[in-house]
């Protein structure tokens, strides 16, 4: 299954979440899109629920279904919470890390960004969105790509970096200090939902 290109707006106003990160999405219509999404009343099942979950996850990120997989089955190798290594591992891939730095508004312009070549990471050009980074890594523009419009207006409007992240705006230059805690990710998730739907 290839990555979702379809209306971005129905599908966040469908799973009830801003995938966006404005929140823009829900505030004239906070209900599922179509004719009777107003009188939806249906009962979700516990897979539906799960399902659900995931999808959320899945479409945040803008990861495909077998990407998705992949990640998942690495997270639960790992020492700890698989739900929590899940989304921490999502977290520190390239195009999230330039959204959370507010290089992009939305993590869909990181990912454009990336891919079209204007991020550096320790001073190499590297257009892969899904590049996981490493404590200590260096973010940064390419030269030709510092004065950016859609950059600039980004910087403007989004001056909340977390802790895990250092940003020096004038260089436009971030640093990836450590490792997300839980408590720094997205909290409108259940990641148990979602490991309990891969561990079925």
């Amino acid at each position: 299954m290839s990555r979702y290109t379809g209306p971005a707006w129905k599908l966040s106003r469908r799973l009830g979440l801003s995938l966006s990160g404005t929140g823009k999405e829900l505030e004239k219509r906070p209900y599922a899109p179509g004719q009777h999404g107003q009188n939806q009343r249906k009962k979700i099942s516990e897979y539906g629920l799960q399902l659900q979950e995931k999808q959320k996850l899945r479409h945040m990120y803008g990861v495909n279904e077998r990407q998705f997989r992949t990640l998942f089955d690495k997270a639960s190798k790992l020492p700890g919470k698989s739900g929590e290594n899940f989304m921490i591992l999502l977290d520190t891939r390239l195009d999230n890390i330039v959204y959370r730095l507010g290089l992009a508004r939305t993590r869909r312009g990181a990912r454009q960004l990336v891919n079209h070549g204007h991020v550096m990471v320790d001073g190499k050009r590297v257009d892969i969105p899904s590049y996981r980074l490493k404590a200590g890594q260096e973010i940064s523009l390419r030269e030709k790509s510092q004065n950016l419009d859609i950059v600039n207006e980004s910087m403007e409007i989004s001056n909340f970096v977390p802790e895990y992240l250092s940003f020096d705006a004038d260089k436009k230059v971030g640093t990836f200090i450590r490792l997300p805690e839980r408590g720094e990710l997205s909290a409108d998730i259940n990641e148990s939902l979602i490991v309990e739907y891969y561990s079925r």
